[in-house]
This record gives C-alpha cells, structure tokens and sequence, in this order.
C-alpha cells in the first residue's frame, strides 16, 4: 500500500510503499476513503513534537471494514468506520469513570513487545503509526477500539473530518465547557478546530458568538457556521478590547484553537467575572502561558480539551445525524480535495492560512 511517510524532524512527507500486516486479535484491517488534514500532524511535521520515526502519518480518517482479526465483533467487512484517535482501552480508571478520551492504558490497545509490526518497508524494517492510526494510507490496520461504526448515509470523505478536528473542536464547546443557552462565546482561530467551536457553540444555543482570525475568508466562512460577530486580528493590535467592544464587557466562554501562548492569554483576559477559558490548540511544550494571579479572585477559570473530551462511540453518531439533517455543516469547512501525492502541497496551503480543511481522498 501507498502511504505518507515522515522520515526525520522537521521534514516533509515522503510517499513510500509499505506492506501491512493482517488484523491480529482485536484488530481490524481498513481501506481508506478519505483523510483530513489536521494542524496537530504539521506541528510534528515541524518538530514542535516529537515523535518515533519513521512514521506514517495522520489521524483524521475514515473508511470501509475489509477484514477482522479474532476477538471482534463491533465490525464485519463492508462495514462503514470513522477512526478516532481516543483509543480506549475500557477496563482503566478513566475508561470506568466516563472518559475514555483520558485512556490510561494504550497498552491494551496495541500491540504486544515483540511481536510482529503492523507496518513495515520492502527492507522489513517497522514503521511506525501517527496517533496509532496513519491514516495517510490507502489502508490502515488499528485496534477496533478506535473505531465507530457508521450509516453508510454518510459521505466518508466528510465523515473524517469528526475523526478528529469536528470531535475536538465541537466538543470543547459541548463536552468541556458546556456552553450554555443565551451566553456568549469567542472563539480565537477559525481553521477547522476553531469553525468546529463555533458551530458547537451555536448548537449549544449561545446567543452571541465571535470569531477572531487574520484571513477574512475564514471569518466569512465563520460567519456561515454561525459566528455573530468577527474581529479580524490583522487589522487590530487590541483584540481583547475589540471583543468587549462587540459583546458589552466580555464572554463568558473563551476558546483558543490557534495553540500559542498569546492568544490563550487573549482568551482568559477577554473573560467575564467567572467566565471559562478552554485551550483547544497545541501549545508548543516549551511555551509558558503567565497570567496575573489577581485574575483569578473574580474566578475566571482557564482548562484544557483533549479531543473534546469525547465519548466518541455515541458523539459521532449523533454528530452524524446533526449532518444529515442540516444542523452540522461540513462541506462549507472542506475547502480543497487533494490525492495523497498532494500531500505537502495540502500542507503548505495550511501554512500559508488559505484552507479550512483540505481532504485526501483516496477512490
């Protein structure tokens, strides 16, 4: 099979012939039909993160079932997969108390030292898996414990996009913040996480929503998804003073889905008296966030959102159908279609600000 292969840090993606293995015990064997582009992969790609190399990556991905191994029997082959990278295991502390996404036991769900690698070269060296997954390949050979089971109603090659970013970004709205009826809501970042936030928030019933960006087409297709008002940052050096200009003194929620220390400063000062700020964005891990501690006695709060603190086997579904029938929209975020050679060109139009969501697809 063909896949996107990261070979050193930073560095491009190189695309390279692989063999998989067949679906051992729990696992379950993919072909890939369509395939997000999310920031979190360019931010390894950049070597903001580490990880082990070489790599397939990706991890915003859906397919169809074309083999089981022993033990499975959520999915039989024809069957229609969304594959998330909140693989839990079932059995852990965080698993029994309701958060799967904060899974503490990957060992579970993968396999064991010493056996047989999933993927390898002609050469028979092992490659590894973005987030267990790699779902830049035509196919992908992952745990069933990552994956959901979806109508076949569904386009696939937009059913990807709530592999990951539509998850995280729509749930940080609903999940980890709980926005709530009548209240209002910035958003900081309108690519695909933050237009994801914005569209939870309108869901959520938030009366007033604001999204804050440097490209005026992503804030016009924010405006689409829901967003009230927009601030566009290019054109102001005070963004937290132009949002309590359009909401009369601040929000009540704040998301930043940029992942920079500034703008989740920005996030936390443009709060309200007991207003919650969620960091959704991948602040590089030596970046410090430095706030003034008199904040916190009007209880402004600032929290994190792994994934949108999804329970993903019963949030996709039910994303799904918002889509089906018109409340989630999804093809207004896909702004370009790409084969996966294309890949790097995708990630340069990311770099470059002039995509929401660039989707490979693979038939």
């Amino acid at each position: 099979m063909r896949a996107a292969v990261l070979t050193e840090q930073p560095g491009e993606l190189a695309i390279e012939e692989l063999s998989i293995d067949r679906p051992g015990p729990g696992e379950v064997l993919i072909q890939t039909v369509g395939a997000g582009l999310c920031h979190s992969d360019l931010h390894f790609m950049e070597g903001l993160f580490r990880t082990a190399l070489p790599v397939v990556m990706g991890h915003e991905s859906a397919g169809i079932v074309q083999a089981v191994g022993d033990g499975v029997d959520y999915v039989e082959p024809g069957d229609h997969v969304v594959a998330c990278l909140s693989i839990f295991c079932g059995s852990c502390p965080q698993c029994l108390s309701g958060h799967p996404s904060r899974c503490a036991n990957p060992q579970a769900t993968s396999r064991a030292k010493g056996s047989p690698p999933r993927l390898t070269r002609a050469d028979g060296s092992p490659v590894d898996q973005f987030a267990r997954l790699g779902g830049f390949a035509e196919e992908m050979l992952i745990h069933e414990n990552g994956l959901v089971k979806v109508t076949e109603d569904m386009p696939l090659d937009r059913a990807c996009l709530i592999g990951c970013g539509v998850t995280t970004g729509f749930g940080a709205a609903v999940r980890t913040a709980n926005v709530q009826v009548g209240t209002t809501v910035c958003v900081i970042g309108a690519g695909g996480i933050g237009l994801s936030a914005i569209q939870g928030a309108r869901i959520a019933g938030a009366n007033r929503i604001v999204a804050v960006d440097l490209s005026t087409a992503k804030l016009e297709t924010a405006q689409r998804m829901g967003a009230t008002h927009v601030v566009d940052a290019s054109a102001t050096d005070d963004v937290v003073g132009a949002v309590r200009d359009l909401t009369g003194g601040g929000v009540d929620y704040a998301f930043e889905a940029i992942g920079r220390s500034t703008t989740v400063r920005q996030a936390f000062d443009m709060l309200v008296p007991g207003g919650v700020a969620t960091v959704i964005g991948m602040v590089p891990s030596k970046d410090e966030v430095t706030l003034r501690g008199i904040d916190f006695l009007s209880e402004k709060k600032l929290q994190g959102s792994a994934m949108g603190s999804n329970q993903f086997r019963t949030d996709i579904p039910r994303m799904i159908d918002m889509y089906l029938d018109g409340r989630l929209l999804l093809d207004e975020m896909v702004s370009a279609r790409i084969e996966l050679d294309a890949v790097n060109q995708g990630y340069e139009m990311m770099r470059n600000g002039e995509v929401a969501r660039t989707v490979i697809t693979f038939e």
